[in-house]
């Protein structure tokens, strides 16, 4: 599994036009779903983003959470976190699980989440406009299997 966790001021997510994940300060988390990924690896991302200090406190330096802040997560699902370039132009997809399989570990994820932040989403497999103020800017990636 894998995570690119944006501090952010605010963001959104419209799907045709319509609102359907909005926050203001704390996390847009896009997440891709490997076929491999069990409830392991959604733990993992969970507590890595949640207990990720990448937000200032009184002295100015990255020494709070997302939780520590009173923040909130958008989380994206997005499948081309697991594009692979290397060979050629075309990115191949083949390692992104598909829907039957990342569906369930959206799902979960998203209310792993919710059990410990106030999280919004945007729609599995939809055509997505996301919207943010990167606050810093400040970008963080993640892989479960701790490849960087």
């Amino acid at each position: 599994m894998r995570a690119v966790c944006q501090r952010v001021k605010r963001a959104s997510v419209e799907v045709e036009n319509k609102t359907v994940g909005a926050i203001g300060a704390g996390l847009l988390v896009f997440l891709g779903i490997a076929p491999e990924d069990t409830d392991d690896d959604i733990a993992y991302i969970v507590k890595k983003c949640t207990g990720l200090r990448v937000f200032e406190d009184e002295a100015g330096k990255m020494n709070k959470s997302v939780l520590d802040i009173g923040g909130s997560i958008l989380l994206v699902s997005q499948f081309t976190l697991h594009g692979d370039a290397r060979k050629g132009f075309r990115p191949s997809f083949s390692s992104a699980a598909p829907p039957d399989i990342a569906i369930p570990l959206y799902e979960k994820t998203i209310a792993a989440f919710r059990e410990q932040v106030h999280t919004e989403t945007g729609i599995f497999g939809a055509e997505m406009q996301v919207e943010l103020i990167n606050d810093g800017p400040v970008t963080i990636l993640l892989d479960s299997e701790r490849l960087f």
